[in-house]
């Protein structure tokens, strides 16, 4: 009797021991922990705060509405900087200290880049990072998922028709030295390239730079007359400051990453003109859909300041989280999540965003982006979708 009683404590302790060594991380009874590293402190704290209210948001109303298969949702945000070596501290402090569940909505190209190996070493999605750079979904990554049109291809689709429509003769670009300018960089060489056109000139600059006189003397030497901007807040911003002054007026085509109302608001009038490309509208408090005004005046009054595009990232990224790991059921696991992402499709919503949709072999859910100008100080929606 002994022995048998001895017999099933070992069995039962055996059981324990195993069930303990495949809980998934970050998952318990009544929590699922979301990881997300921002920019809080260097040139892009602007977005990066933005994006963690957004998150922030969404995170709320789920717990003040329910549960997520009877788990809450708690948030850990770390701060990166904008800086790949603090980025990827802050992935390990995420992973192995927070034991998050997913890393989502993690801004900036370079610093993604960082952070994912320590990541995927624990078998941590990265998911829908705040970068529309190709190597958020390439080379393929079981645990790699991505939800914005490229830079490379927003640029290299806006490009030939805006040089057909603006009559272009000489374009060149300026672009920040990295992996995020250098996609931007890439998009126009291939757009020129479908224009049976080469660049007059191109010209870049270091992350974090704060003068562009060189480069913009260097642009209007060329005699350029459409100018593509690899260019983020202050870059964007200086660049077309500095061409204002100068009287260098060409029509200038940002990417998504300069589609902020911070633009207009820090650049004043100068602004004014500026092309960039987009997946989902700016949401002004004062003239939009009543859904969209309701969700901006909501969000207004949680956080003391309006909202913006990367506040709707953030939302967007945490709602598409909760759509996904509702469908894996109350067994949450990377695997269980992996496979009701691989047969997802999210319908457009309030804010503008095209459907996008993932399976097992496309990580990227929307290859669209659409024209938007600023037009007397707020961001203008120009033209349609455009499909690769």
């Amino acid at each position: 009797m002994k022995l048998k009683t001895l017999t099933t404590l070992a069995v039962l302790g055996l059981i324990a021991t195993l069930a303990s060594a495949q809980q998934q991380q970050g998952v318990s009874k009544d929590e699922i922990r979301i990881g997300t590293i921002q920019d809080l402190s260097g040139p892009l704290a602007g977005f990066g705060k933005q994006a963690r209210n957004g998150m922030q948001l969404r995170v709320d109303e789920l717990n003040e509405q329910g549960t997520l298969n009877g788990r809450k949702l708690k948030l850990f945000v770390e701060d990166s900087g904008y800086d790949p070596k603090k980025a990827v501290l802050a992935a390990q402090k995420l992973v192995n200290q927070e034991k998050i569940f997913i890393m989502a909505g993690h801004i900036g190209t370079a610093q993604n880049m960082a952070a994912m190996p320590v990541q995927f070493d624990k078998n941590i999605v990265n998911y829908m990072p705040i970068t529309a750079a190709r190597e958020m979904y390439e080379p393929l990554n079981r645990l790699k998922y991505s939800f914005a049109a490229t830079y490379y291809d927003q640029i290299r689709l806006a490009l030939p028709k805006m040089i057909k429509d603006k009559g272009a003769k000489k374009v060149c670009t300026i672009y920040q030295d990295d992996e995020f300018g250098l996609e931007v960089q890439r998009g126009a060489e291939a757009g020129l390239k479908a224009a049976n056109m080469e660049l007059a000139e191109k010209t870049s600059f270091k992350r974090g730079a704060t003068d562009f006189s060189s480069q913009v003397a260097k642009m209007k030497a060329a005699n350029c007359d459409l100018v593509v901007l690899g260019t983020i807040i202050r870059e964007t911003i200086g660049t077309v400051g500095e061409s204002r002054k100068t009287g260098f007026n060409p029509t200038f085509l940002g990417s998504s990453a300069a589609y902020t109302d911070l633009i207009h608001k820090l650049g004043g009038k100068a602004m004014d003109g500026v092309y960039a490309t987009m997946t989902v509208q700016n949401p002004y408090t004062d003239e939009q859909s009543q859904p969209l005004r309701f969700w901006a005046n909501k969000y207004k009054t949680k956080f003391n300041e309006d909202p913006t595009v990367f506040s709707v990232y953030g939302y967007v990224i945490i709602d598409s989280f909760i759509k996904a790991a509702t469908k894996a059921g109350p067994n949450l696991t990377t695997d269980s999540f992996i496979k009701s992402m691989d047969s997802i499709t999210f319908e457009p919503d309030m804010f503008g965003s095209p459907k996008s949709s993932y399976t097992a072999t496309k990580r990227l859910g929307n290859e669209q982006s659409r024209l938007s100008q600023i037009k007397d100080g707020k961001w203008v929606v120009v033209s349609d979708y455009v499909t690769p």
